[in-house]
């Protein structure tokens, strides 16, 4: 067994572990594999031992892969922060970003994505920790970023994303969870 087939398998044998210890199903959890930095051929042989969804954040490298892996029908996630020029190649070649922070490149990203294509995925991402050195949206701001895509019909947002602090991290999750039910009660009247 080649080694990335080898450590898939053991990356989706501890994920059904943990599926099965807190009464979730594995088949509904999905594992995006950040492959950034990796080669096409990197790409490819995942793809062989069944990973789906491949995360970039180098728009470039990103481009050339999903050109070259065209026929393997992969799901791509942009992760990195957008620049207001790159938003329609992301718009026209990512089925997800994670990265969304700001309404202007929300309305870029709406405006660029093809109706072919069906919504963009998109996640805000939140800054938990009001850590400067983050980019982000702040807690307070997040639910109105969200009441502000519900206008742009070719946008979906899925959730959010934040990376806090790794020596801490229970506070900004309990935090990120408040806003998220806060989101849905508003989404839901």
């Amino acid at each position: 067994m080649h080694k990335i087939a080898h450590n898939l398998t053991q990356v989706l044998n501890r994920i059904q572990a943990a599926a099965e210890g807190c009464g979730r199903k594995a088949q509904d959890i999905t594992l995006l594999a950040v492959s950034k930095t990796h080669s096409g051929e990197a790409v490819a042989e995942a793809a062989a031992a069944g990973q789906r969804a491949f995360g970039e954040n180098y728009l470039q490298e990103a481009l050339e892969k999903i050109t070259a892996l065209q026929a393997l029908n992969l799901q791509w996630h942009f992760l990195g922060p957008i620049q207001s020029n790159k938003t329609r190649a992301v718009a026209e070649h990512f089925s997800w970003v994670h990265s969304l922070a700001r309404l202007s490149i929300a309305q870029r990203l709406n405006a660029a994505r093809p109706a072919a294509l069906g919504p963009l995925n998109v996640c805000i991402q939140v800054n938990a920790d009001g850590e400067a050195s983050k980019s982000g949206v702040p807690l307070q701001d997040v639910a109105a970023l969200a009441e502000q895509l519900q206008g742009l019909a070719q946008l979906k947002l899925r959730g959010l994303m934040a990376i806090p602090n790794p020596a801490n991290p229970a506070p900004a999750f309990n935090a990120i969870a408040q806003v998220q039910a806060q989101i849905r009660e508003a989404q839901a009247d």
